[in-house]
């Protein structure tokens, strides 16, 4: 196992009529800007139990942060922020209401001209505005990590930043909100917790068992229960094992000591960048590609996948590690997501080289775990999910 030090400040209040609770939480006398996104909140009964929370403060909203959170939009929620002179912040939405809140955050803090550089220049946020979440869409794991991904769509980026200021000081995960989530959007968030699990795991062994038993315990519970919660949103049960296994999935507990991927994901943001997929299906479009093409370097995790997780139990290393990745993409194809960027856009000739040429501008010239992956690689792997 490899050394690491590990640090999570984020507060979770989980389960029912916790919403009531963050009263509790934001400093006395704050002045609060609640940022949300199109508004399905207002339809859910979710805004109004938050303004019930909060009806001691002083609030300013701010709706309109779509998904993929873009920067122009974030850019008019900073002004917000800094002509009301905002204290905390607090992100009613999913992942990504709670990713551009994390920008604002930072943001906020920023002495330069242009914050897009928070996302440029790759250096971790030390200091950001207080804020908090309440979860409405579990996939991210963003309500208890410090990670955030911004896009400018100008120019068709999507990018990362984070940093210890950009945690949560507390996030309510209330697993009744699930009822009202559509079912695309709910296939989508287990396949974007499944594969956030994947990055930390599918690397190779350094010895670390709890953690990769950690992992192979969430794979099997979204597994378990993605039939159950898409047939039955009103589940509690499986509501609430799908939230938990998705913050879990991406709260830093099982990267630790372990060696991490993350190519799928690089891969990933520029099909978004490009083409509007939602993230999660890129992930689907990648993964079995970048398995392939780094066969040799992941098969040993691959049969070990397919031993624990999917209990295959006869068959050579080799084959099991083949037939962890068939059974990968049954997974995904088993929540109506399709696995080929063809089944998405018939403009995909040439995709692979754009993105190739991205990675060479970036500087991105050894990416995986391994740091091996050049941009020619990753113009091989997208070419490989067409």
């Amino acid at each position: 196992m490899n050394n690491f030090q590990y640090k999570n400040p984020t507060k979770i209040l989980f389960g029912k009529d916790q919403i009531a609770n963050i009263k509790n939480e934001i400093p006395t006398g704050a002045k609060v800007l609640m940022t949300y996104g199109g508004g399905s909140i207002k339809k859910n009964g979710i805004y109004e139990q938050v303004k019930e929370a909060l009806k001691d403060f002083e609030l300013v909203e701010f709706g309109g942060i779509p998904a993929n959170p873009e920067y122009e939009i974030l850019l008019e929620a900073l002004k917000v922020i800094k002509e009301e002179k905002i204290d905390f912040i607090l992100a009613v939405g999913g992942g990504s209401i709670i990713d551009g809140t994390k920008f604002l955050s930072g943001a906020a803090y920023y002495e330069g001209d242009t914050p897009w550089n928070l996302l440029t220049d790759r250096k971790p946020v030390t200091k950001g505005l207080p804020f908090g979440s309440v979860l409405t869409l579990p996939a991210t794991g963003s309500e208890m990590n410090s990670g955030a991904v911004v896009s400018r769509r100008e120019i068709k980026e999507k990018l990362a930043m984070g940093g210890p200021g950009l945690f949560p000081q507390f996030s309510v995960l209330d697993p009744t909100v699930i009822k009202s989530i559509p079912k695309r959007q709910l296939a989508n968030g287990i396949a974007d917790a499944f594969t956030h699990v994947l990055e930390q795991y599918m690397t190779y062994s350094v010895g670390a068992k709890l953690q990769d038993r950690f992992a192979e315990s969430i794979l099997q519970t979204l597994i378990e229960v993605a039939p159950k919660i898409i047939e039955d949103t009103s589940d509690y049960e499986a509501a609430s094992n799908f939230m938990w296994s998705c913050t879990m999935a991406l709260n830093g507990l099982i990267q630790q000591g372990v060696p991490t991927d993350w190519a799928i994901h690089a891969m990933g943001h520029e099909l978004t960048a490009l083409y509007g997929i939602d993230h999660a299906r890129t992930l689907a479009i990648i993964t079995a590609s970048h398995y392939k093409y780094n066969f040799e370097t992941k098969k040993e995790k691959l049969a070990q996948f397919a031993e624990r997780v999917f209990e295959v139990k006869f068959g050579t290393e080799e084959e099991k590690a083949l037939i962890a990745i068939e059974k990968t993409n049954e997974f995904f194809e088993s929540l109506g997501i399709a696995t080929k960027l063809s089944d998405y856009t018939e403009e995909f000739e040439g995709t692979a080289q754009h993105i190739s040429k991205k990675f060479e501008e970036r500087g991105w010239k050894a990416i995986g775990e391994h740091q091996a992956l050049k941009p020619s690689d990753v113009e091989k792997i997208v070419e490989m999910s067409y």
